[in-house]
């Protein structure tokens, strides 16, 4: 299962990731969440919620089984699901995740230090700033590409390589005109949740955690995966040396590598769903 990130819909897959699924054998199945997309606005009372409606997902599916990639704001919902269902989430990786910002887990530092003072009102401003967002992207889709030249011109050194490649910078491209065509929510929906107590303790994690960070990103800051690491019983953190936020679209092979290589032949075959729409780049 891949859980895009924030923003991002069910398109927000790395190429690297589809051609490495396809030579793998391996099923991924991107999941939009609530407010973007195809996907009904709702608002959960935490984030650990989200693993319920995964789970009917799943059953839909006829999934017992399956792993999870997720990217910055995706990583609180992979992990709240590792935590829920430690009988189906084989294991997970989470690239450039975001931390808690409130209780005892909570980190500091990141783009989510605001999000317990400015959750509440995000909340219950989420239909005008999401029709503000929606419109904003219709007005600017013919500049697309120079949008795309602006944002990577603020960029770190190392998120401007990975946008360097054209595929990358179609696929964000695409995903965002696309997801975004019905609604824009899902963004201050994950923004209001992410200031709030997420329904789980980090320390009650028992499903297999990979942990990818870059140690230039200025988004969610390398000190969020340490943080994780220090708190997750089964977590490895592997830090991303020169890469920024979305450093992790090039290291897809890891990933798949991390994932499968918990897999065991007591798992299903059909359930092969892994990592993609943000898969890493080269580092250590």
């Amino acid at each position: 299962m891949w859980f895009h990130g924030t923003p991002g819909a069910r398109r927000q897959i790395a190429p690297s990731a589809r051609a490495s699924a396809h030579e793998r054998g391996v099923r991924i199945i991107c999941v939009e969440r609530p407010g973007i997309g195809d996907s009904t606005p709702h608002i959960y009372d935490t984030v650990r919620d989200f693993a319920d409606d995964m789970e009917i997902l799943a059953d839909a599916l006829g999934i017992d089984r399956f792993g999870i990639a997720a990217l910055s704001g995706g990583g609180p919902y992979a992990l709240a699901c590792a935590h829920e269902l430690p009988e189906r989430v084989v294991a997970a990786a989470i690239l450039g995740g975001v931390a808690p910002s409130v209780g005892e887990d909570a980190a500091t530092g990141g783009g989510t230090a605001m999000a317990p003072l400015l959750g509440p009102l995000v909340r219950h401003a989420r239909h005008p700033l999401g029709a503000l967002m929606r419109g904003t992207i219709k007005i600017l889709e013919p500049l697309a590409e120079q949008v795309l030249d602006l944002f990577s011109s603020i960029m770190p050194p190392g998120d401007q390589r990975v946008f360097a490649d054209k595929s990358i910078r179609m696929m964000f491209q695409d995903d965002i005109i696309l997801g975004s065509r019905k609604q824009m929510q899902a963004m201050f929906l994950d923004a209001a949740l992410f200031g709030r107590d997420w329904g789980f303790f980090l320390r009650d994690i028992r499903v297999p955690i990979h942990l990818f960070y870059g140690d230039s990103d200025t988004i969610v800051p390398l000190e969020h995966g340490e943080h994780l690491a220090e708190r997750i019983p089964n977590s490895v953190l592997r830090v991303r040396a020169e890469e920024g936020h979305l450093g992790g679209l090039g290291a897809t092979q890891e990933i798949f590598d991390a994932i499968l290589g918990h897999w065991s032949e007591d798992d299903s075959p059909r359930l092969t769903l892994r990592p993609s729409g943000a898969v890493p780049s080269s580092g250590s």
